[in-house]
């Protein structure tokens, strides 16, 4: 048994252990407290409450109607923040498509500039060609 003027060390932060400081103050109790503890939990001194069969049922009832209500809601919970998932997927998905029919469209402008670019340079390389000529035949006939 521990001294009450013993001071007691925990391991863990008392936050990480799970039991509340009521909890806590109630097992050091046990531990400054002179009388032995039984291992009976149905005895005398035990401080569960002893319930009747009918009061466990209305409890284990009541308890479960509680984890379904807890349960419904988790479910209504996790629904809404897929529901507004899919919102934010669907807008997203909006802004893409429409992103890429301007970039398709884009590339479509710059495909027929090209075209054009690529029939004009043709044009002009034909003009140049029959200027070489012209000029390939003027140079004979001034050398002749």
């Amino acid at each position: 048994m521990f001294l009450a003027e013993e001071a007691v060390q925990f391991q863990f932060p008392v936050h990480q252990t799970g039991f509340t400081p009521e909890e806590l103050q109630e097992l050091l109790s046990f531990f400054e407290s002179e009388e032995p503890v039984s291992s009976n939990s149905g005895s005398e001194g035990s401080s569960r409450a002893v319930y009747s069969p009918d009061e466990r049922k209305q409890r284990r009832k009541i308890s479960n109607r509680e984890s379904a209500r807890r349960s419904r809601w988790r479910k209504k919970r996790h629904l809404e923040n897929l529901t507004d998932q899919v919102n934010r997927l669907n807008i997203e998905k909006r802004r893409l498509k429409n992103r890429l029919s301007l970039v398709t469209n884009q590339c479509h402008v710059a495909w027929l500039e090209n075209e054009r670019l690529r029939s004009e340079s043709d044009a002009l390389w034909a003009k140049l060609l029959d200027l070489y000529w012209i000029s390939a035949t003027m140079h004979a006939m001034q050398s002749r």
